[in-house]
């Protein structure tokens, strides 16, 4: 059963960091694109990143580019978000998800998700 399991959110002031893990099982993970995505209160998911099946192209969204930066460790099947200078504006629920044919972070092009871990940033 192929499954997702997000890890790491938690409260953090400004400025601050955070490292999501996004860990697979029943699949492995490089033979898919891994999206990161996140949705806050009232607000609309939102594509943050995604690191490209095989060779391991990423990709930024505008808001995140600079601060985040996301990974992938085939020994350990998963995929990393490491989040630097967090800002109040990044506090949401983050969610990974895998999709085999995905080239974008259209949240329609991913299959599989994980049940997502909240980030809050916060003074």
């Amino acid at each position: 059963q192929l499954q997702l399991v997000e890890s790491g959110g938690g409260l953090v002031q400004p400025g601050e960091s955070l490292r999501l893990s996004c860990a697979a099982s029943g699949f492995t993970l490089d033979r898919y694109a891994i999206g990161w995505f996140r949705q806050a209160p009232g607000k609309e998911r939102e594509g943050v990143s995604y690191i490209s099946k095989g060779v391991g192209s990423t990709f930024y969204a505008d808001s995140v580019k600079g601060r985040f930066t996301i990974s992938r460790d085939n020994a350990k099947n998963t995929v990393y978000l490491q989040m630097n200078s967090l800002k109040p504006e990044d506090t949401a629920v983050y969610y990974c998800a895998a999709g085999f044919f995905a080239t974008t972070l259209r949240s329609t092009e991913y299959k599989y998700w994980g049940q997502g871990t909240q980030v809050t940033v916060s003074s």
